[in-house]
């Protein structure tokens, strides 16, 4: 199973962006798959979360209103759409594979492939 993220790149505050991860391998329309991101220095940390059926979403009380997490099954991809981009949102955004007919939970070991990252640097 491979998870190949791509969309990063440099933006202003205020800003909107969108990554994707595409993934090979597996079939999403069956996983639950989420989003996280780790800053310089930091752990990483949960940023969304999407079920299985892609009817139910969760996400850090930090980009709730702001990112919007979606799957498209047909195309087997992941997208996050990041608006209102702040300085603090820079970090590299990992997408991850979770469980079979899962919610969208939010803890790193229940995630069990990993994307390489994509960088997103919020300039201020």
């Amino acid at each position: 199973v491979q998870l190949q993220a791509s969309g990063g790149g440099l933006v202003q505050t205020g800003d909107s962006l969108s990554v994707s991860c595409a993934v090979y391998g597996r079939t999403i329309r069956a996983y639950a798959m989420g989003w996280f991101r780790q800053a310089p220095g930091k752990e990483r940390e949960f940023v969304a979360a999407i079920s299985w059926r892609g009817v139910s979403t969760n996400y850090a009380d930090s980009v709730k209103g702001r990112f919007t997490i979606s799957k498209d099954n047909a195309k087997n991809t992941v997208y996050l759409q990041m608006n209102s981009l702040k300085p603090e949102d820079t970090a590299v955004y990992y997408c991850a594979s979770g469980p079979a007919y899962g919610s969208p939970v939010q803890r790193v070991n229940e995630y069990d492939y990993w994307g390489q990252g994509t960088l997103v640097t919020v300039s201020s």
